[in-house]
């Protein structure tokens, strides 16, 4: 086997590149870093844990680590003290917890962190805004929240609600009748807080069968179970940082609730087959379209978690009260599904205001698409196109 010998790479204050190791499991937060630092003083490369940057560390001489301090497999100090062991001269830049920015280094910092910081400032400060397409474009005028559609008195207020809690860590329940959008919700939650570059991860707790939610939800070790053939993190640990979003969450089965409450209050996840907890830093937001007080009345779903979950409760209302919204959903929908633009006449408008849309919006779109397709070569949909 032939043995490759890597040159060392200019080191701060040198010309040329200095190897910059960016570690994180988060792939947007990595993306991100990596799409502000082409300026070609750094060349660049990623790590997804702890191990595998220090595997990288060994076959490179590396100027600066951006560490992320939410690795799935070592703590962040630990990290740390094994790179100095192996790579004294490495400089280190932790990210922010929360946000992802790197944290602003003292004045005694190196040479190559302090132009590593100078650098993100300032391809921050001139990052041109995303171009929004004809749709989103639309969506933002009518919502102000991302993909959400309403000018609705309802739904002002509930965008009110959304921007108010999303800058907190306070946990969130959304209720609602299915279709109602609160997936759309959740993430928005996320995208407006400051941890919108960390993980948004989601868990349905309705589709996964009960023998598997508990592994899904908490991790496991190898050889806890027939099949766990090597150890594996849950969902909650996965969105270090970040949000977790619990959809579903009055489907969770009974069991696996006490569970839940405790990572809830204290933070700490224990996979299954181990007696050592991890330290977590996930906020939650959880969906229902089920009555949690009837089932707490049932003995379905606990009076605690319940309270724990609604610290900031927020329902979304149903299309049929807020019909005045429909129009600007039909408009959007048609510029997402159609390849031409597409009319409307006044019989298929007055269709789709008279039906009751059990299905909300979900239903409005499925409609919208189908009534794209049967539109064909035509430049309007007819009220036959509308199948309710």
């Amino acid at each position: 086997m032939t043995q490759v010998n890597l040159a060392p790479s200019p080191r701060a204050g040198d010309r040329g590149s200095m190897n910059l190791l960016i570690v994180s499991p988060n792939e947007i937060l990595r993306n991100h870093l990596a799409s502000r630092l082409q300026s070609g003083r750094w060349h660049i490369d990623e790590a997804l844990s702890g191990a595998e940057a220090l595997e990288k560390a060994e076959r490179r001489q590396l100027s600066v680590v951006l560490l992320d301090s939410g690795l799935p497999d070592l703590q962040a100090e630990e990290f740390k003290a094994l790179l100095r062991s192996q790579c004294p001269d490495t400089e280190v830049l932790p990210l922010h917890p929360h946000s992802g920015q790197p944290v602003s280094p003292a004045p005694a910092s190196g040479a190559a962190i302090l132009e590593l910081a100078r650098e993100l400032e300032r391809s921050h400060a001139l990052a041109p805004a995303r171009r929004l397409g004809p749709a989103e474009d639309e969506m933002t005028v009518a919502g102000g929240l991302p993909n959400m559609v309403g000018d609705a008195p309802s739904m002002r207020q509930l965008y009110s609600m959304v921007e108010l809690v999303a800058q907190r860590d306070t946990a969130v329940l959304l209720t609602g009748e299915s279709g109602t959008g609160k997936d759309l919700v959740a993430r928005a939650v996320h995208e407006l807080s400051l941890r919108k570059l960390r993980p948004f991860v989601v868990i349905n707790c309705a589709a996964i069968p009960e023998a598997l939610l508990e592994a899904e939800l908490f991790g496991y070790v190898k050889g806890a179970f027939t099949g766990a053939v090597q150890s594996r993190i849950g969902r909650i640990h996965a969105a270090q940082g970040g949000t977790l979003f619990l959809d579903e969450i009055g489907d969770l089965p009974l069991g696996l609730q006490s569970k839940l409450l405790r990572f809830l209050e204290q933070g700490e996840v224990q996979r299954l087959g181990s007696t050592d907890t991890l330290r977590v830093d996930v906020r939650v937001v959880a969906a229902t379209n089920a009555d949690l007080r009837r089932l707490i009345q049932e003995k379905q779903f606990r009076e605690d978690l319940f309270y724990r979950l609604s610290v900031f409760p927020i329902n979304l209302p149903p299309l049929r009260e807020r019909m005045s919204d429909l129009p600007l959903l039909v408009r959007v929908f048609l510029k997402v599904y159609s390849r031409r633009e597409l009319g409307v006449s006044d019989e298929a408008m007055a269709r789709l205001q008279s039906h009751n849309w059990p299905g909300n919006v979900r239903e409005l779109r499925n409609v919208v698409e189908r009534a794209c397709i049967l539109a064909n070569n035509e430049w309007v949909v007819r009220a036959d196109h509308i199948l309710l």
